[in-house]
């Protein structure tokens, strides 16, 4: 596991680095996707979650697969790749502070089937991943990830 100036990035993970979102393959055709700890530190404390349906209908690459809300801020989790939603984390649904404080385990936000077998190709994993992190980490002045109480990733 990656800790790049307090946030983390496990290793399991693929990432798209300019969404902000990890993707965890689950083995079985299905992808978990949600925020990234650095994505969940520029939010701040997230008081909504609004996760796409699951249904037939694909999402492209770059639309929203759920719409988040903080204090400071309202916007999409995009998606990194063309898939359908298979399924939606409900418990991020009721309660958005369980992604700024599980990010990884216990927050993700949807469950999807990639259209194409090989998208998770395109996604950074390992030390590529943490060095477009920390490129990005710099070009949007995150100096740090700041986690809340009880952070468990």
């Amino acid at each position: 596991m990656a800790d790049l100036n307090h946030c983390i990035l496990p290793d399991e993970l693929a990432y798209h680095v300019e969404f902000n979102v990890w993707v965890r393959d689950n083995g079985d055709g299905t992808c978990d996707i949600g925020m990234t700890d650095i994505a969940q530190t520029l939010a701040g404390a997230l008081i909504h979650c609004r996760p796409k349906q699951p249904g037939p209908k694909a999402v492209a690459a770059g639309k929203s697969l759920a719409t988040v809300e903080s204090g400071k801020w309202v916007g999409p989790v995009k998606c990194p790749f063309d898939c359908t939603v298979v399924a939606r984390n409900e418990a991020v649904e009721k309660d958005a502070t369980v992604i700024n404080k599980s990010p990884y385990k216990q927050g993700w936000i949807v469950r999807v089937q990639p259209v194409k077998p090989d998208a998770l190709a395109a996604l950074a994993r390992g030390q590529a991943a943490v060095d477009a992190f920390r490129d990005y980490m710099a070009k949007n002045n995150v100096p740090a990830c700041i986690h809340c109480e009880g952070f468990d990733g």
